[in-house]
């Protein structure tokens, strides 16, 4: 059942103060409407721009319950956020997306499972719950394949690529002998993802299939539009809308797919990401309402925006130092650069985003 549309003045609370966060609250607040943040890490970007936040663990009971009875709405910015705290939550406020949908797809093995069970192609699988299970696996998978930890893996951590001489008890040991899946590695073309968000009313939006580039595990670039065969961002949104239904979904999803040329252009769902995400960013420039838009509507019960592109746009992270270049980067007009109040650039740490805007077809 949707819940009553929140008004103007209600207040949204986000699990998670990342910049993920702090777009959102920004987005929120350009529709009337308070954020809350509940972070543990006392440096959060999103508190700078929030009404108010609480800074505790997800494991203190007694602030998760002041913070929801203070929301008129919960949802969260990051995948790793305890179901258990959700569960919570959720005996004295709504959270969006649910605590059921989120407890598939912070488990790999549970959310490759959900995908297959869809009917959606993936790439061959299987469990590893001990050394022994990754020799088993690695009989059965074959090399070159890709282990990964089930839970808290993100940006290239948890994973270890097992080639021809790869040694399965030293890569069992890299990943602390965690619960594991190894995966089938899979020869594609480029790196696709799909950006959608459904309302509380079942309406789905999907923004147009956007091509991603890596490097050292990170995302480095997203374009729109992507280099693909006619038909497949169709492909893409009908595998994204499987997903959304499936989960009963409320709020923003991405999908990240594997475009593969073998016997002809198709796609493989590689992982689902249960939140706004990092190949969307473009959307806050090159789209009338950006994903994180779309998210506050979907879990406050408004209508969902329009997702149509007016530019083509390419968005590049600015990675540790790269974000020292933002006075160059802001003389270009054709830039929007995007900065998220980190205290301290690391290598390896998101410090910000420039999407460069072109008129549409510039890139096509």
């Amino acid at each position: 059942m949707a819940e009553p549309p929140l008004r103007p003045g209600s207040a949204i609370g986000i699990l998670g103060g990342g910049q993920l966060g702090r777009m959102l609250t920004l987005s929120a607040a350009q529709l009337g409407l308070d954020a809350r943040i509940y972070c543990e890490k006392p440096d959060a970007p999103s508190f700078r721009v929030a009404t108010s936040h609480v800074c505790a663990p997800f494991t203190d009971e007694a602030a998760l319950i002041r913070f929801a009875r203070s929301c008129d709405v919960v949802t969260f910015e990051f995948e790793n956020v305890p179901v258990e705290a959700l569960e919570i939550i959720t005996r004295y406020t709504p959270v969006f997306p649910s605590p059921s949908a989120l407890r598939v797809i912070q488990d790999r093995g549970e959310e490759k499972a959900f995908l297959s069970s869809l009917g959606i192609p993936i790439a061959d699988f299987c469990t590893v719950d001990s050394e022994a299970g990754l020799q088993d696996a690695i009989a059965r998978i074959g090399r070159p394949s890709m282990l990964k930890t089930r839970r808290f893996g993100y940006d290239g951590k948890g994973q270890v690529r097992i080639n021809g001489d790869t040694n399965a008890a030293k890569a069992w040991r890299d990943i602390a002998a965690a619960p594991a899946v190894l995966e089938a590695f899979v020869p594609f073309e480029r790196e696709v993802s799909v950006v959608a968000a459904r309302g509380q009313d079942g309406e789905s939006i999907f923004y147009d299939l956007t091509e991603n580039r890596h490097e050292n595990q990170i995302l480095a670039e997203s374009r729109v539009p992507a280099r693909v065969a006619e038909g497949l961002e169709t492909e893409g949104h009908a595998i994204v809308r499987k997903v959304l239904d499936a989960l009963d979904y409320v709020g923003v999803l991405a999908v990240e797919m594997f475009v593969c040329n073998d016997g002809g252009p198709r796609l493989l769902a590689n992982e689902i990401a249960p939140r706004v995400h990092n190949s969307g960013h473009w959307t806050l420039d090159g789209c009338g309402a950006s994903q994180f838009e779309a998210h506050v509507r979907a879990v406050a019960g408004w209508p969902l925006p329009s997702s149509a592109r007016h530019s083509d746009a390419v968005m590049t992270n600015l990675i540790g130092a790269d974000a020292e270049r933002w006075h160059d980067l802001a003389a270009d007009p054709a830039n929007r650069v995007h900065l998220y109040g980190k205290s301290e650039a690391r290598p390896g740490r998101k410090m910000g985003h420039v999407t460069r805007i072109l008129p549409l077809g510039t890139l096509s």
